[in-house]
């Protein structure tokens, strides 16, 4: 991977758009300092001087897009109520399309409330509902999704809360295999086995070794685990990721590649997924081939992992990180 082959694929994949489908949620943070424990009970308490909202779970992988210059569309679920209306204020400030979004009066908005203290976390509070979303709601997500021409690319982000169904998935791949949509999938356990036919399906080490009921300790476990995926998913490229171990690339010529990492200082591994999902769609947009696209899906969620916080990747980001890989290149597995 070349600085100019990264230019050329990012300027290929400018306003590209991208459908982003899965479970959006609002992250809201406290942030304040501590200097007392509560007389009502041994917990700290937190005096707030400050308080942020961030877009969170699918909505993060369109951030990430957003940042390389594609042109993002989130399609998922909110509640007819006020973080409802703060995630939409928040995503059309960022540039980011929410005219997939379905408005449910009977659920909340998810949001995930984060309260740090002295820079450290102290407690997290979900609001959310985690059952599966309405046939209106399927309805609504499906024919905006196909009144869109101009689709590039699709997204599963999938955290199991419920908004991606069986429908959906059957009825979305379906539709983009017939228009050679390329289709990229970030799966959780629910779902798992229910994604086929993918372009790129992008498990991590435990959830694959848990949905195949199978502990993948050797490079003889993780081989075979991979190869089973292949033959049950039909995925044209799997890409394993194994953290610091780097990604495992299974396409479905047989070949198989090691993309290995670089030695890095890890400061946050929040979002690493989301980011290296978006990266795989957005090289891809960009004629990226897929030896290319897990290059710099590796490349960009190793980036994220060196910076506090939830941080999208960015065009700059990608090219420090080839800069200090020292010519990182993929290796042939034989087997």
């Amino acid at each position: 991977m070349t600085i100019e082959t990264l230019k050329s694929i990012i300027a290929t994949a400018q306003g590209k758009t991208i459908a982003v489908i899965g479970d959006v949620m609002l992250d809201r943070f406290f942030w304040g300092s501590v200097s007392r424990i509560s007389p009502e009970a041994p917990v700290p308490v937190v005096d707030v001087e400050d308080e942020s909202f961030h877009l969170g779970g699918a909505a993060n992988v369109a951030n990430n897009l957003k940042s390389l210059g594609l042109n993002p569309i989130l399609f998922g679920i909110i509640g007819n109520d006020l973080s409802g209306e703060k995630f939409i204020d928040i995503a059309n400030e960022s540039g980011i399309n929410p005219k997939g979004l379905f408005k449910d009066k009977d659920r909340p908005t998810t949001v995930k409330t984060r309260i740090i203290g002295n820079n450290q976390h102290i407690v997290r509070l979900d609001r959310e509902v985690r059952t599966k979303i309405n046939t209106d709601a399927e309805v609504s997500i499906l024919s905006t999704f196909k009144s869109d021409t101009n689709i590039s690319g699709v997204i599963f982000g999938d955290y199991n809360k419920g908004t991606i169904s069986q429908y959906l998935i059957d009825e979305i791949t379906s539709y983009a295999n017939q228009k050679a949509i390329p289709v990229y999938v970030d799966p959780k356990y629910d779902n798992f086995f229910a994604y086929k036919n993918s372009t790129f399906f992008k498990p991590n080490k435990k959830e694959a070794s848990t949905a195949l009921n199978k502990e993948i300790k050797s490079s003889e476990d993780l081989i075979n685990a991979g190869k089973n995926l292949m033959e049950m998913l039909l995925p044209k490229n799997l890409l394993l990721t194994l953290g610091a171990k780097g990604m495992m690339l299974f396409e479905s010529s047989g070949e198989i590649w090691h993309v290995p990492t670089i030695a890095r200082h890890i400061a946050d591994v929040s979002g690493a997924g989301d980011t290296a999902i978006a990266t795989l769609a957005a090289a891809t947009a960009g004629g990226a081939s897929a030896q290319d696209a897990a290059m710099l899906a590796n490349y960009a969620s190793g980036a994220v992992c060196e910076l506090p916080g939830i941080v999208p990747i960015t065009p700059d980001l990608l090219t420090n990180a080839i800069k200090k890989s020292n010519n990182l290149f993929l290796s042939k597995v034989f087997i």
